[in-house]
């Protein structure tokens, strides 16, 4: 079983495909292949904040129906994705966070990813195109 780590910003695409945002096809296939236990999916502890956040931030902007992003929210809560606390992965992603001058919220998933030696999928493709020549960091429209 592949293990990856996974980005918020591929999660919220599973949230309202109905939205037409890019790569959701990608996200949905990537989301059919944990269902069917190809793939293993780790985050660190704030993910599920960040999905919250989005959520909230969507219905807010009226982009999403509250139902929906409320059953979106309890759907992913029940997932067993493998979640590691922030603290343990501080050190790590301060340092590439100064080395690379990227957020730390960013640097958390990539300090995961070289961590767990498992590949980190996301969304954001300025994200994927200034880390993946250090980091085992994937572009989900290229994965």
């Amino acid at each position: 079983m592949t293990t990856l780590v996974l980005d918020a910003s591929v999660a919220v695409k599973w949230a309202v495909p109905s939205a037409q945002e890019p790569l959701t096809e990608q996200a949905l296939n990537l989301f059919q292949r944990h269902l069917s236990s190809e793939i293993e999916f780790i985050v660190p502890d704030f993910f599920w904040a960040e999905v919250g956040n989005v959520l909230w931030k969507g219905i807010r902007q009226q982009r999403w129906q509250r139902d929906k992003a409320e059953a979106v929210a309890a759907d992913l809560c029940v997932q067993d994705f493998q979640t590691v606390p922030s603290k343990i992965l501080m050190p790590v992603a301060l340092n590439i966070a100064l080395a690379y001058n990227r957020n730390i919220y960013d640097c958390l998933y990539v300090a995961l990813a070289s961590e767990s030696q498992a590949d980190l999928i996301t969304a954001d493709e300025r994200l994927a195109n200034s880390m993946a020549a250090h980091f085992p960091v994937k572009w989900l429209g290229g994965y």
